[in-house]
């Protein structure tokens, strides 16, 4: 769960991280009244799940009440990434002597949280990481110690020579592990970190995201869940007793199993195809789960065929069939349809499914390879 930048700076503020004390608005004569306020100049910031506001024209400052209004009535609507803006964040402005970097994630191959830090704040840290790797200095934290002060001040001493500042910064990272291992977050990042023309440090962006295994323990935290429309199908797949991921490929995927589900991902990808999800309906053939599947899959624009992938374990291939029926009967759809069905009853299985009008096969690379076929075919390529 990614909580937006007034969320994540409010949790902030929480824990002592100094961050400016915005308004989050969702019209532009709200925006007005935020600036008159807080006092301009101000800063109008889009409230979306993705990066990379500033370079889409979602940042912009703005120096009387009037312009807050007027750049807020641009910034409304717009799309950046795929995302719809309707909320923005008016933020007193200040003024920036520098920009830095600190945040914390999961080392999966080191299965514990690391801090990261660096002097080129303000900018994507992927891009730091693959241009300048040297420019970012790592602090890997046990999570039964937490970050411990000596290790904090060893990365704030590479960031800030000034002790001041460098104690200041120290304060900064040590509450921000703190704020990451209470509320179980998968990242928690500052960008920028920024040393303003007085000397201060303060986070002027902040970005939280949380894990949803994590949620049930933190009833408060899932209060403040704001779902994207892929975020919405999910969750209401998980309601149906579904494992639904939504991906940007072209053939929507059903599988029985989570690790067959994997094992169907990369199999459409080795072979040149673009999976449009991860959906695991589990064990069960419940003719309901199916039917939702289906409407799942078909609900994506982007799918352009459905490739359905069975290996009949402990449940039973016939029931499978039977339940595909009776969600392809009250389901309508022109997509091309790709069935492999095998294991326990496979035969009577393939049977329901001839009688029904449709050929299932046996091999599940022949199958990812007809799906991807008839995908291209339907992409005009």
């Amino acid at each position: 769960m990614k909580l937006e930048e007034f969320q994540a700076k409010r949790l902030f503020r929480d824990y002592g991280i100094p961050a400016p004390d915005g308004v989050m608005v969702t019209t532009a004569e709200e925006a007005r009244s935020a600036a008159e306020k807080i006092g301009c100049p101000v800063v109008i910031k889009a409230q979306v799940q993705a990066g990379g506001r500033g370079k889409a024209g979602g940042v912009r400052l703005a120096g009387t009440p009037p312009e807050a209004y007027m750049a807020s009535e641009s910034i409304l609507g717009m799309d950046i990434k795929g995302f719809k803006v309707e909320r923005l964040l008016v933020d007193p402005a200040v003024s920036i002597s520098a920009e830095y970097y600190v945040g914390i994630t999961i080392d999966r191959r080191k299965k514990q949280p690391v801090m990261m830090v660096s002097a080129s704040g303000g900018m994507d840290i992927e891009k730091v990481a693959a241009e300048t790797p040297e420019l970012i200095f790592f602090q890997e934290i046990n999570p039964e110690r937490g970050l411990r002060s000596f290790e904090s001040k060893q990365l704030a001493f590479k960031l800030f020579p000034d002790k001041k500042k460098a104690m200041a910064a120290a304060s900064i990272m040590e509450k921000l592990w703190k704020c990451f291992h209470d509320i179980d977050a998968s990242l928690a990042e500052i960008n920028p970190l920024a040393e303003l023309k007085d000397g201060s440090i303060i986070a002027l962006d902040a970005k939280i995201v949380l894990d949803d295994n994590a949620m049930f323990k933190h009833p408060v935290m899932e209060e403040l869940r704001l779902p994207t429309p892929s975020e919405i199908k999910e969750l209401d797949a998980k309601n149906h007793g579904l494992s639904y991921v939504q991906l940007e490929g072209e053939i929507g995927c059903m599988v029985n199993g989570a690790g067959l589900a994997m094992a169907t991902m990369d199999i459409i990808k080795h072979l040149g195809g673009t999976p449009a999800n991860f959906l695991d309906i589990g064990g069960s053939s419940s003719p309901e789960k199916v039917i939702h599947a289906m409407e799942l899959l078909v609900s994506d624009c982007n799918v352009k065929t459905i490739f359905i992938n069975v290996f009949g374990g402990i449940t039973r291939c016939d029931d499978v069939a039977n339940g595909l029926v009776a969600a392809l009967s009250e389901i309508k759809t022109d997509l091309p349809l790709v069935v492999r069905l095998t294991g326990t009853n496979e035969e009577e299985g393939i049977k329901i499914l001839s009688d029904f009008g449709i050929t299932a096969m046996k091999d599940m690379t022949k199958g990812a390879r007809e799906a991807i076929r008839l995908a291209k075919e339907g992409g005009g390529s």
